[in-house]
């Protein structure tokens, strides 16, 4: 087979539907929903948790439509950075809000796949208890958990650093052990509700309707965490064959399918939870216990053996795909001569951004060794003020800037979803118990995503002023 000589600077299109549907479902399905569960349970409470799940697949659904819209318009590797260059364009604030995304990237893309190997860590503690041990006693804090989350980032790096049909056929094989995870949590759980005289809703406690929302929004925040995943296919936009058609359609799919098995999943597990449930919120060692400890208690040890076995693989499933895609967020910033030029090169065997993805792969194993409490809470909140709410509204600026621009695939009832998501994410960031519990504050991760959003500007403001970039160009070019 002859390459032609732009093989060694561009991608190809290789991915189908099916393919993209593929890599949007592993991301989404990670190590997150199983330890984030009873989480959910605790926060909504039994008989609004469901809801929590439904909310959050609403809100993904509006968001998604928006993801869908700009990733058929601007099929190009990148996703948010292509999308928020074109939105605000790339002669002005474009070129700011696009540096500022990829900057935060190199913080949130390494956190999120260093917290799926530690959390793939915390379920080889299941096997060899081990693990949670401190290998060094002056330093208490770091555990042989850490070395094994690394070393889980590492293998992840070396398995993609090869062509994109390798990397699919790998990805099927880990898709097959991510259903089989999903597929006996759900049957466990009811298995072991008929045991114990049917599945029944367990009493709940009643809770004023403040405390009430609260705890739903803080449940919904969760989930949506652990729906996160479905624009996967945008940041490889560059790859798909027929994107008008494919990433639309991969990412309402992909939603769909992962909702129905996490409602299934929560309504499987709620008669088998109870009580532990409100602790496994203090426990983490717990929540790593309680699904395998359903399927042990419906089928016999093996069984919790053979789940917690399987999740780990599913937790791999999810790194894999999330540094698949990331990976070519700061290969696109570089290609553009918008972030370092070192990271744009594309590997002249495979056709992959080999450079992008080992930088990003060794800075995930080295925040493996960080603390990474209240993780998910930062990622959702920086994410939402720094790309998600830039989006919602750029989707609507776009439409009335460049009316004429050829949209393949529309947003339905618009504008009606990505007011709808823009909604959502308010909503999941209101919790007065929160506030209470940290004295009134609670906005730590608030002010997390604020110092990320300075501290870019301001470096892209000292580039930009070398450069001649806006702020600074000549006023003539726009």
């Amino acid at each position: 087979m002859i390459h032609s000589s732009s093989t060694a600077t561009t991608l190809e299109r290789r991915i189908g539907l099916r393919s993209a549907v593929l890599f949007n479902m592993l991301e989404m399905i990670g190590v997150g929903p199983f330890i984030t569960l009873p989480l959910v349970i605790a926060a909504a409470g039994y008989r609004l948790s469901v809801w929590a799940w439904v909310l959050g697949a609403v809100i993904a659904i509006a968001d998604g439509l928006v993801w869908a819209e700009l990733g058929a318009a601007f099929p190009r590797a990148g996703g948010s950075y292509a999308f928020l260059q074109e939105i605000y364009g790339p002669k002005g604030p474009g070129n700011w809000l696009s540096f500022l995304y990829v900057w935060q990237v190199g913080f949130t893309a390494p956190l999120s796949i260093a917290s799926g190997c530690i959390g793939l860590s915390g379920f080889l503690a299941f096997f060899w208890p081990n693990l949670d041990s401190a290998p060094i006693a002056t330093l208490p804090a770091l555990h042989y958990s850490n070395f094994a989350a690394a070393a889980a980032c590492l293998l992840v790096t070396a398995l993609l650093y090869r062509n994109l049909s390798s990397i699919t056929r790998l990805a099927w094989v880990l898709f097959a052990g991510v259903i089989a995870a999903l597929t006996g949590v759900i049957v466990s759980g009811f298995a072991h509700a008929a045991a114990t005289g049917g599945w029944h809703m367990p009493q709940a406690p009643a809770l004023s309707t403040a405390l009430s929302l609260g705890g739903v929004a803080q449940a919904t925040l969760l989930a949506t965490y652990c729906y996160w995943g479905y624009y996967n296919i945008c940041f490889l936009g560059g790859e798909v064959r027929q994107p008008e058609r494919t990433i639309p359609r991969s990412i309402i799919l992909s939603i769909l399918f992962v909702a129905a098995f996490y409602v299934l999943m929560n309504l499987a597990v709620l008669p088998s939870l109870r009580e532990a449930a409100s602790h496994a919120a203090q426990s983490a060692a717990l929540r790593v216990q309680l699904v395998a400890d359903i399927a042990g208690s419906a089928f016999g040890r093996w069984a919790g053996y053979l789940i917690a076995a399987l999740i780990v693989w599913t937790a791999f499933a999810s790194v894999f795909s999330l540094l698949l895609g990331y990976s070519r967020v700061p290969y696109a910033a570089s290609r553009d001569g918008n972030y370092f030029r070192f990271l744009a090169a594309v590997h002249p065997k495979h056709g992959i951004p080999h450079r992008s993805l080992v930088a990003l792969g060794l800075v995930g194993a080295l925040f493996c060794f960080f603390s990474l409490a209240q993780v998910i809470t930062m990622l959702v909140i920086t994410r939402i003020l720094l790309q998600f709410s830039l989006q919602q509204i750029g989707v609507i600026l776009l439409r009335i800037r460049r009316p004429d621009l050829p949209r393949p695939f529309r947003i339905p009832l618009y504008p009606l979803p990505p007011l709808v998501a823009m909604a959502g994410f308010a909503f999941m960031l209101f919790d007065p118990r929160r506030a209470q519990a940290k004295g009134g504050s609670g906005l730590f991760e608030l002010y997390g995503a604020i110092a990320i959003a300075i501290s870019g500007t301001a470096i892209y403001l000292i580039r930009a002023h070398r450069l001649r970039q806006w702020p600074f160009a000549n006023s003539q070019t726009e």
